[in-house]
Formats: structure tokens, C-alpha cells, sequence
């Protein structure tokens, strides 16, 4: 029982990063319709700008920093090279965000370099005692962490009168702007939320463990997650990102035993395995809206 726990805290942690990526990536294609291949390069950014405040201004007032400064960079990201492309089919600006995703990635790996920069999170590698089982502390605080930055956002969305705005475009972008709501701002801003998403995830990577140039690939976790929580669904985003993490997780504790026929490395690919399935039974993710066009 308490490897279950372990594996299942370990889950919720992790899971707890392809949450906040989740996020970012149905937040902008919410606002957009376009999916931004941009989120692994703010994340890698992210937790380098970490690596480098945290020694002159300690973890706690680096991390806030790093979130601003990315949103802002993803802000004029959108600005400069995005709304230029407005009207344009959806592929060609998907496809510029992957080259927005390369551009930023090789300019951040130049301040990486060969060796592993740590991001000086006070707790590292150390545990609790929690339900009679030792777990990390980082998987608490990313879990606590995220839980705390979803509500802001879902409080925000629902009260709020510019969350309200951003709601109105997600839905129909023509009715919105035919009641003075500024569509171009409202795209700004959902690039701004996504990359301080992006940035936080980035620190939690990299706690413990440190930021190297590979750092990138975790944030491709995050693809299984709005699929199968469906890409138009900020809960599903938050659901999915939580059971892919719980899922490889699980999957890397008990493969071993119960199907070692599967390989040692199935965790790797059981996300996109859970997403397959899921897919398969709604094609529209267990949370999305189903789409009818009439003919």
C-alpha cells in the first residue's frame, strides 16, 4: 500500500506539470484555434531565467520574476511575429510557432551550456512523512502550487470582467467584437497567461533535478493531456495533465511486475497509449466539445 501512495503522490506531482502546460496550450487555442508548439521553449526559458535570479535574489522572489518576464516574452512573441499572421490558415501559424519554439530554445540553450544549472529550490530532493509513507516535498509543492494557480485562473475566468472578455472570444470571436471587446488583446494576453504557465511547470521540472538542454522534452507530455481532456476544456486540461502523471507513474511501479513483456520503458509511452484509447471512445477527449457542422 504504501508504494501505491508513493507512485500516486509521484503521479499527482508530475501530472501536476503537464497541468500547467495543458493549461497554456488550451488557453491560446481557445482564444486563437491555433495550438502553440511554443510551450516546451518557455518552459526551458523559464526555468533557465530561474537558475540565474535565484542566486541574486534568492528561489521565492526569482520564480514570480521568471513567470513575468516569460509572459512577457510570449506576449511579444504574439505581438510581433503572430498577429502579423492574422487570417492566415491555422497550419502556417501552427508551423511558426514551432519555429518561434526552435528560435528560443537554441538562443536559451547558449545560457545552459554543457553542464546542469540548478534552479536552488530550498527543498531538493528531501522528504515527509505523509499518510505513513515518504514522498518528495517537491511533488507536494507542485501539487499545492498548481491547485492554487487553477483557482486563481477559474476565479478569474468567472469574475473577472477581462476573463469574462477572453471567455466571449473563446466563443465567438465576430459576436465579441461586434460588443467592443478587443479580440488582438484578448490574444495577447492568453500568449502572456501560457507563458508564465509555462515557466512555473519549468521550474518544477527542474527542481531537484536541475535544467540541462533537454530539459524541453517533458513539455511534450503535455500533448496526451489536451487530448484526452479535450482541447477546448480548461478543466479537462487540468484533468488530463493529472491522470497522464498518475498514469506514468503507475505504469513505471507495476509494469515491471505485471507486464514485463511491455519493455522497462513503457511509462515513457503509456500517456500517449491512455490517449489512444480514449480517443478511441471519444474522439473529442473525455472533456471537449463535440463539434457539428452543417452541410
Amino acid at each position: 500500500m504504501s508504494e501505491f501512495l508513493q507512485s500516486l503522490i509521484r503521479g499527482l506531482g508530475t501530472g501536476s506539470i503537464y497541468a500547467l502546460l495543458a493549461l497554456g496550450f488550451v488557453i491560446i487555442y481557445k482564444s486563437t484555434r491555433v495550438i502553440s508548439f511554443a510551450q516546451p521553449a518557455f518552459m526551458l526559458a523559464g526555468a533557465v531565467l530561474v537558475s540565474y535570479l535565484a542566486a541574486e535574489v534568492g528561489f521565492f522572489v526569482a520564480v514570480p520574476v521568471a513567470a513575468v518576464l516569460i509572459a512577457v516574452l510570449a506576449l511579444g512573441v504574439e505581438r510581433t511575429v503572430l498577429r502579423p499572421m492574422i487570417g492566415k490558415p491555422v497550419f502556417v501559424v501552427a508551423i511558426i510557432t514551432i519555429g518561434v519554439d526552435v528560435v528560443v530554445r537554441v538562443v536559451t540553450n547558449a545560457f545552459i551550456g554543457l553542464d546542469v544549472r540548478q534552479v536552488g529550490d530550498p527543498w531538493g530532493l528531501d522528504t515527509v512523512a505523509l499518510l505513513g509513507v515518504e514522498v518528495q516535498e517537491r511533488y507536494l509543492v507542485m501539487f499545492l502550487t498548481t491547485a492554487v494557480v487553477v483557482a486563481v485562473l477559474f476565479a478569474f475566468f468567472r469574475f473577472s470582467r477581462v476573463g469574462l472578455a477572453m471567455r466571449a472570444v473563446a466563443y465567438d470571436q465576430e459576436v465579441a467584437m461586434a460588443q467592443g471587446i478587443s479580440v488582438g488583446s484578448v490574444f495577447a494576453l492568453s500568449w502572456a497567461i501560457a507563458g508564465g504557465l509555462a515557466a512555473l511547470a519549468g521550474v518544477f521540472v527542474a527542481t531537484g533535478a536541475g535544467v540541462d538542454q533537454q530539459l524541453w522534452i517533458i513539455a511534450l507530455k503535455a500533448l496526451p493531456a489536451i487530448i484526452l481532456g479535450g482541447l477546448d476544456s480548461l478543466g479537462g486540461a487540468v484533468a488530463g495533465g493529472l491522470a497522464v502523471g498518475v498514469v506514468e507513474s503507475l505504469v513505471g511501479t507495476y509494469q515491471g511486475d505485471v507486464a514485463p513483456w511491455l519493455g522497462p520503458n513503457f511509462a515513457l509511452v503509456a500517456p500517449y497509449a491512455l490517449m489512444l484509447v480514449v480517443l478511441l471512445v471519444r474522439p473529442y477527449g473525455l472533456f471537449g466539445s463535440k463539434e457539428v457542422e452543417r452541410l
